[in-house]
């Protein structure tokens, strides 16, 4: 394991080892979104991961989608993550706050009162999201974002960045997959805009790369990440054409070339026509972090090979806080319960069973 387990330095952030901790939303916030003690046990055990990228936080209230998912949206939501970032670097450890805006993904059940949920173009998501209220329901109907509003939602990724740098953490990675708003801003079937943010493939692209500029001018691209994955279909998530995701995709990329982001996060695709990871090292010139379906071994062969300079794992973490020593000791991580992945209390999450 010796390149899974050797230090790194990923922009200005200095990495013990090349094992990074994966988002994973669990749905401990309060209803209200903000970060509990619990959630500051959970990762504050997980410290000897090189990086820990949290779980998704939303950047307003609009931006919220699922039920007991934490926002960061002003000073009020900050000793709470505090607590976090504290207990991550008491053991060590550096972690990064993933800013993430459900967008169309969303129900209003799992929203304040009134709160409504936007998208780039009208259309409706198929499929269902569960809702504490309510069982499992449609995603709500959208309305479309005017310009000015999507000008508003870039200034709150700004707001967002500087925020998290107020409450400790090492950076922040925008989360622009799984069918959210920047992909759904990305994807030819998702946006059917006739306006700047829409219309062409140059429109599409826009709103990401101006969210990654506000991010990185606010507190610097050595500490400024990004998360992709080409072709996902995740949430519904379907271009008109194949061929648009890596029209779409190598376009997007070589527009943020020149801000030199710290790393790129790239979740490789096991079908489709797109090699992910192949793309992000021909475009990108910092570093890449791998995910999906990695072990200790072909994580290390992955990073010696050059594909990545990193690997995240997600569902080896949730049981298995000490990953890294496993690894090292050349030991197995612990089965995890999936039945625990989204319920509330410490059962399956600083609680295990392993």
């Amino acid at each position: 394991m010796d390149s899974l387990l050797a230090p790194a330095i990923f922009g200005e952030i200095e990495l013990a080892n090349r094992v990074v901790m994966a988002p994973m939303t669990r749905s401990r916030a309060t209803v209200d979104g903000d970060a509990t003690d619990l959630m500051a046990a959970h990762y504050g055990v997980r410290a000897t991961a090189g990086l820990i990228v949290t779980e998704g936080i939303a950047p307003s209230e609009v931006g919220k989608g699922y039920c007991r998912t934490p926002v960061l949206d002003g000073p009020h939501r900050l000793d709470g993550w505090r607590r976090i970032t504290d207990a991550v670097h008491a053991g060590g450890g550096r972690i990064v706050a993933q800013a993430m805006h459900c967008g169309r993904v969303a129900h209003a059940a799992n929203k304040a009162l009134g709160v409504e949920t936007v998208a780039p173009s009208a259309i409706q998501a198929a499929g269902t999201m569960y809702t504490d209220a309510e069982g499992m329901m449609p995603f709500d109907e959208p309305r479309a974002l005017t310009a000015a509003e999507v000008r508003s939602i870039v200034d709150e990724y700004r707001r967002f960045a500087a925020l998290s740098m107020e409450a400790g953490f090492d950076g922040v990675e925008v989360h622009a997959t799984s069918g959210y708003l920047p992909a759904q801003f990305l994807c030819t079937g998702t946006n059917r805009r006739t306006d700047a943010y829409g219309g062409s493939l140059e429109g599409r692209i826009r709103f990401p790369v101006e969210i990654l500029e506000a991010v990185s001018e606010e507190i610097g691209a050595g500490r400024t990440g990004l998360r992709i994955c080409p072709g996902n279909p995740f949430n519904d998530l379907v271009d008109d054409r194949p061929e648009d995701v890596e029209e779409t995709f190598r376009a997007f990329l070589m527009a943020i070339q020149a801000l030199r982001l710290s790393w790129l996060h790239v979740i490789r695709r096991h079908e489709g026509r797109l090699d992910n990871l192949a793309l992000a090292r021909e475009l990108h010139d910092g570093a890449v972090i791998a995910n999906d379906s990695y072990d200790g071994p072909s994580a290390d062969a992955a990073i010696a090979s050059g594909k990545c300079d990193a690997v995240s794992f997600g569902r080896h973490y949730l049981a298995t806080p000490d990953l890294v020593t496993r690894f090292g000791a050349g030991d197995q991580p612990d089965p995890f319960d999936h039945r625990t992945l989204y319920t509330p209390g410490p059962a399956g999450y600083t609680e295990l069973s392993g």
